[in-house]
């Protein structure tokens, strides 16, 4: 269990605490409950452009980059279908340059034309680079579309089209920020060789005095049970076919979540997992495979991937990976290997908490979740879950009709 103290500013700010004096290293999380399932068509991306120009220049600050690194600290931040996350390490002496800089882009960015200008071909040329000149790097924008019809989780974070990414307007960009970057919409963890005491002076000092907000709660289109398997076939200039099976799965904190994620280690995870043994190992369809879970906050994907020998066939592929499926589905879930895979996350849970970033990150997300306690929670929850649990839950998952595949055929 983490050990952290949680308040509240009077402007919505949510903000945690965890000390660790074990060195002198501080660091600084800042979430905003924003990611790209709060966009619109035609509009796509836009949470990620606006993580790009957060590493502009505000009021107080020309650059960003510089006055961190003179105080000796790096910083980083990435988007998902659910969160923006901005982080610093640095040392814990200089922690209150960390809330000069993050509460003066949040109070005060400068989005002129050129910053816009400027991180909009940045943008586009890493669409470019990632997803169109990369072999298979469109995946997941076919994956989603046939996947989702009406849920936003049908685009990747980078923007569905490019067009989308050249039509926003400084006006779109100036309504992103106001809706979305403002302090009852973030979330700060601090951790590190710090005090409560001293947080909760800087907090104050630093983000007390930006006006509270009201939070516009964006109505997100639900996604609709699915009834019939859905195909789609993609011809593309890459070494060999790929194959994506995915199933739906119930929303993080929902039942069957962790079942599902349990499903995924069971089958896919490792060199010993059943998909490996059955399909790469012991047969000469498939060169790599494996299984995994998206984990978002509204219902996801179970996923089965792979990429094939040369000169098989994606729909030969996923033949024997129904195979597989079935085989799985067909017998019990013995002790021993759900107990390995336990093992497994445990072991892997811990390795994750040495890290003093990885604890600050988990802690924001889980009090984006509701209570930072779930992380905690949510392990011994799947720690306690049976054999018998999980075969339930496989059988309700891994149907033919609520499967979408995609056949990503080489030419």
């Amino acid at each position: 269990m983490l050990d952290y103290h949680r308040f509240y500013l009077d402007n919505g700010l949510e903000v945690i605490v965890h000390e660790d004096h074990s060195s002198k290293i501080a660091v600084f999380n800042l979430l905003y409950k924003v990611g790209s399932r709060f966009e619109e068509r035609g509009k796509t991306g836009l949470a990620h452009f606006f993580e790009h120009l957060m590493f502009g220049s505000s009021a107080n600050v020309p650059v960003f980059d510089r006055e961190l690194e003179r105080v000796g600290g790096s910083c980083n931040a990435f988007t998902s279908p659910d969160i923006t996350n901005y982080y610093m390490t640095l040392p814990a002496s200089n922690i209150e340059t960390a809330f000069w800089l993050e509460s003066d882009r949040m109070l005060q960015l400068t989005l002129s034309e050129k910053t816009i200008e400027t991180q909009r071909k940045v943008v586009m040329e890493e669409f470019k680079q990632r997803y169109l000149n990369q072999p298979y790097g469109d995946v997941w924008h076919h994956m989603r579309g046939l996947a989702f019809e009406t849920h936003p989780y049908q685009w990747p974070t980078i923007g569905k089209d490019l067009s989308d990414i050249e039509g926003y307007t400084r006006e779109d960009v100036w309504d992103f920020y106001k809706k979305n970057y403002h302090p009852g919409n973030a979330i700060l963890v601090v951790a590190g060789d710090v005090t409560k005491t001293q947080i909760e002076l800087l907090s104050n000092k630093w983000f007390g005095p930006i006006r509270a907000q009201a939070t516009k709660h964006v109505s997100i289109p639900k996604e609709q049970p699915q009834w019939a398997k859905k195909t789609k076939e993609v011809a593309a200039k890459v070494p060999t076919d790929a194959l994506y099976k995915t199933y739906k799965m119930p929303e993080k904190g929902a039942p069957g979540y962790l079942e599902a994620d349990l499903i995924s280690d069971l089958m896919g995870f490792g060199k010993s997992s059943l998909l490996e043994q059955r399909l790469v190992k012991n047969g000469k369809i498939f060169a790599s495979v494996g299984a995994y879970i998206t984990g978002s906050v509204d219902p996801g994907l179970l996923v089965f991937s792979g990429k094939m020998e040369q000169g098989i066939s994606a729909k030969a592929a996923e033949k024997a990976l129904d195979e597989v499926i079935e085989e799985f589905l067909s017998r019990e879930i013995t002790e021993l290997s759900l107990q390995k895979i336990k093992n497994q996350g445990e072991a892997m849970k811990t390795y994750e908490n040495v890290q003093l970033l990885n604890r600050a990150m988990n802690l924001a997300y889980y009090a984006h979740l509701g209570d930072p306690g779930l992380y905690w929670q949510e392990f011994e929850d799947k720690s306690k879950l049976t054999a018998q649990e999980i075969k339930t839950w496989a059988n309700q998952l891994l149907k033919e009709d609520q499967s979408s595949v995609l056949y990503y055929q080489s030419n």
